[in-house]
């Protein structure tokens, strides 16, 4: 894999089921299973169809589309949550994702537990973590909370828990799903002022968000997914300009047949 590479995905396809009934007890099941040869009846579609992607170190990426147009699947497929129905993906350098807020925590433990387990699903000991306990809380800005259980935090705060320990891994990829849409405002300054210092360090960053000042602030490029296929790629006021359009469908059609000529 080229060394410049950050991610690269060849021909990625993910496919879900989709179930048109499903019995509810397991007489039914068996019942079912004796008269068709099968339990369930279901369809399947691509979430992610044959989508091929290069992404570049040292540049970030934002990744906009409808309602089901296939962005947090793809984050999933990038971050190794899901593996691919077919096709390849290969990641040049350690990435960490904050996908889901919370993701990794235990609502009955505290802070300080919390930045211990989490890293400890990162492989990183608690001789190593012990040192930067501080540093994670006063970015997070709970210091004062940092023995209460997180069940009992805002939505907010957990995602400022998540952000600042992830971070604090340090990835050459970071991978991010619509977490800067919660908390205020001058928290989200302050990750995207984090984000600049990944980029700067010649890191990665792939992002999901429905803001799209946000998208224009940190992203160097973007790409508009539909039905799971890039539509189009190019800078983000582009992508953002056609998204964001009355003719939007229409644009996507020609976007298509200009991609298959």
């Amino acid at each position: 894999m080229n060394e410049e590479v950050a991610v690269s995905l060849d021909n990625v396809t993910i496919q879900y089921r989709s179930y048109k009934e499903r019995p509810h007890s397991l007489k039914e099941s068996v019942i079912k299973f004796i008269k068709t040869g099968q339990i369930f009846n279901h369809a399947t579609f691509n979430a992610v169809e044959n989508l091929s992607l290069r992404i570049k170190r040292g540049t970030s990426l934002g990744i906009l589309g409808s309602n089901g147009a296939g962005k947090s699947t793809l984050l999933k497929v990038i971050a190794g949550v899901l593996p691919p129905s077919s096709g390849t993906i290969t990641i040049n350098g350690k990435l960490d994702c904050l996908i889901q807020l919370g993701a990794g925590f235990d609502s009955e433990l505290n802070a300080v537990e919390n930045i211990y387990l989490y890293s400890a699903l990162r492989k990183r000991s608690v001789k190593e973590m012990k040192p930067r306990v501080r540093a994670i809380l006063e970015f997070a800005e709970l210091t004062e909370f940092a023995t209460t259980p997180i069940k009992y935090y805002s939505s907010g705060m957990s995602a400022r828990l998540g952000f600042a320990v992830a971070m604090d891994c340090n990835p050459d990829i970071f991978v991010v799903d619509e977490v800067l849409s919660v908390g205020d405002s001058r928290f989200r300054k302050k990750c995207e002022r984090a984000f600049a210092d990944i980029l700067s360090g010649g890191k990665t960053i792939v992002m999901v968000s429905h803001d799209m000042n946000a998208l224009k602030r940190i992203c160097s490029e973007a790409v508009l997914l539909s039905a799971g296929t890039v539509a189009y790629r190019g800078t983000p006021e582009d992508a953002i300009k056609i998204y964001m359009d009355d003719g939007y469908k229409t644009r996507l059609s020609s976007l298509k047949a200009e991609a298959n000529q």
